[in-house]
């Protein structure tokens, strides 16, 4: 298996099912009646406990830009916070949720496109059928 590979199935497949799988979690909290302030805390120290573990199992110890991360944590946590309320006062069906608050997808690309210039590493053509597609499928999971 090549260091691609290892990489993509590292970093994409690996966080869609732990994604998948905090978002099941996160529904069967807001059944049980957890307020949101309670589920962004507790989420918050899991996120905690994690970076403890892996400052003292990973290499490095490396504090520039780490602003970037507390600005990461603040975007995600708006957002997982936004999905909780829509979960607990709006009853939106998580498999409806799901599909559109993952449309932050386009928003990571395009960005990633213009800021990190990435339009020079993929082929922009066949990223943007997708891009299409996604939308699509944005669009089929509003109205279902």
């Amino acid at each position: 298996m090549s260091t691609h590979t290892v990489g993509l199935l590292i970093g994409g497949i690996l966080p869609a099912v732990m994604f998948g799988f905090s978002n099941v979690f996160l529904k069967a909290g807001t059944q049980q009646g957890v307020s949101t302030s309670v589920a962004i805390f507790m989420i918050g120290g899991a996120v905690m406990v994690t970076g403890v573990i892996l400052f003292f199992v990973l290499p490095g110890r490396e504090f520039h830009g780490a602003g970037f991360s507390f600005l990461m944590g603040l975007c995600w946590s708006v957002g997982v916070a936004c999905a909780t309320v829509a979960l607990q006062r709006f009853q939106i069906p998580l498999s409806s949720l799901v599909p559109l608050f993952n449309l932050n997808t386009l928003i990571s690309v395009l960005l990633a496109l213009w800021i990190f210039a990435e339009w020079k590493q993929v082929q922009v053509p066949q990223l943007l059928f997708g891009a299409l597609l996604i939308v699509a499928g944005g669009v089929m999971v509003a109205r279902a």
